[in-house]
């Protein structure tokens, strides 16, 4: 019994010690528990992602001369040669243009940066500004208009942080997703919002691009190439801010589709077009009677190119296409979204219904050969041509020193309704230019699936623009 009181007495300390303790240490704890609570996971996603996100800026010096006969409603494309030669070179006027937009790292290593083709295009010195506010003169390794997606290498001397990829396929309607970017020279800006659709098509400028994700995050000028990420800080697209009337809705390039042109842009500097063979066509009511094919729409095989891909899987005229790859066709327009992310090299999974049941056909694609792209000009545009030459032109009169001399028009084609002629010179294809037959080529090889093309056509002194229907 001796011992019981200094027992109790040693507890009793303790316990108000432990207590002094609690008390000294509870805001402390408290602080922690509060701020683990408002650490969400957006909050994680965008610090583990926003050292990987750049500012670009680009800037370069537009040279222009005043056409005095501008007010008249003049234009010519050769016009400007001749104040060129007539005026004193300090005639021209000069500004500098400047563009700003985001950018991320996808190769720490390498240096390697994505972003959209519009932010760095007709742009001259390129600079990228890091979340450390380091800043790198960039050069372009390869740019795609048709994707509205460019690469851009930077030289550090140690690793950069880089963005961890995500995949885009299986993205979910509602699903939250975070944007950084750029926006009005804000640097990395966060904004949030749910996927509001998938598979979207927009117009911009004069064309349509497709596949695009929607998104209810704030897209605006500035965040152009700066990644989407989903809750876990993955990259699933590319942003974009092209959609001059939206107000509430913002658009991003799925990742997925991404990844195939990027593997392109760094391995070559441009995209290669992937051959399948295949001429499709809409599925209307009366087709699907006639086939005995229990839908009322879809997308049909109207033919399949001899030597192609598609005849080697087996494919053959009059099948109906239910998918391509894990995109199901409903109509025409799915197959053509389908098949323009398609690079060459790829395994393409392609399933069909034909005679009341549903096979599946490995398309194996590969570069279209340009040994048939002469034939294809001739199906397309409805034209022959040959290499300029010092022969010819003198032969046909002809000024122009760069381009390639029509030697043919198809009867009954648009050009020939245009008024095109054996002796004209084709000089550019959208926005390639053409100063060889081997140009030429592949410009006709690159735009064989969109639905026109415009052609700058010289005769003369004259240079004319003209749409052409594919």
């Amino acid at each position: 019994m001796p011992t019981a009181e200094p027992t109790r007495r040693i507890s009793v300390c303790s316990c108000v010690s432990a207590f002094l303790v609690t008390l000294i240490l509870w805001p402390l704890l408290a602080a922690g528990a509060e701020e683990s609570l408002r650490e969400s996971p957006i909050v994680k996603a965008v610090r583990k992602a926003r050292p990987a996100v750049v500012n670009i800026s680009s800037a370069v010096e537009a040279r222009t001369r005043p056409n005095p006969f501008s007010g008249f409603g003049f234009r010519n494309p050769f016009f400007e040669e001749f104040f060129k030669d007539f005026f004193d070179p300090g005639f021209e006027q000069r500004r500098q243009t400047a563009s700003l937009g985001s950018g991320v790292i996808i190769d720490g290593e390498r240096g390697l940066i994505l972003t959209n083709a519009h932010v760095i295009q007709r742009s001259g010195t390129i600079t990228v500004v890091l979340e450390d506010r380091r800043e790198f003169e960039a050069r372009i390794i390869g740019a795609d208009p048709d994707s509205d997606l460019a690469v851009l290498k930077i030289d550090a001397t140690e690793k950069l942080p880089a963005i961890a990829m995500g995949q885009s396929d299986d993205l979910m309607i509602g699903e939250t997703v975070i944007a950084i970017g750029n926006p009005f020279g804000f640097s990395h800006t966060v904004t949030t919002g749910v996927v509001s659709a998938i598979h979207r098509s927009i117009r911009a400028d004069d064309r349509v691009l497709h596949d695009f994700i929607q998104i209810d995050a704030s897209i605006n000028p500035g965040n152009s190439g700066g990644p989407l990420l989903n809750i876990n800080g993955e990259l699933v697209g590319i942003n974009t801010a092209i959609y001059a009337k939206a107000q509430g809705i913002g658009f991003a390039i799925p990742i997925s589709k991404a990844k195939k042109i990027v593997a392109n842009l760094i391995q070559y500097g441009e995209v290669q077009p992937a051959w399948i063979g295949i001429a499709a066509q809409e599925l209307d009511e009366r087709l699907a009677q006639y086939l005995k094919y229990p839908g009322r729409k879809g997308a049909m095989i109207r033919a399949v190119e001899p030597g192609s891909p598609a005849q080697a899987a087996g494919l053959r005229e009059g099948d109906v296409l239910l998918a391509v790859g894990p995109r199901k066709i409903a109509d025409l327009e799915d197959y053509m979204a389908a098949t323009r992310a398609v690079t060459a090299g790829e395994t393409l999974e392609i399933q069909a219904w034909r005679n009341g049941r549903t096979l599946t056909a490995g398309v194996r694609t590969r570069l279209f050969p340009v040994e048939k792209a002469d034939e294809l000009a001739w199906d397309l545009l409805g034209v022959r041509i040959q290499e300029l030459t010092a022969k010819n032109r003198r032969e046909h009169r002809i000024s122009a020193r760069e381009g390639v001399l029509v030697t043919e028009v198809k009867s009954g084609s648009q050009l020939a309704r245009i008024g095109a002629r054996p002796g004209d010179v084709i000089r550019q294809i959208d926005d390639a230019a053409v100063s060889s037959s081997e140009e030429f080529r592949k410009a006709v090889i690159k735009s064989r699936y969109k639905s026109s093309v415009v052609l700058l056509i010289q005769r003369g002194e004259q240079g004319y623009y003209v749409t052409v229907d594919l």
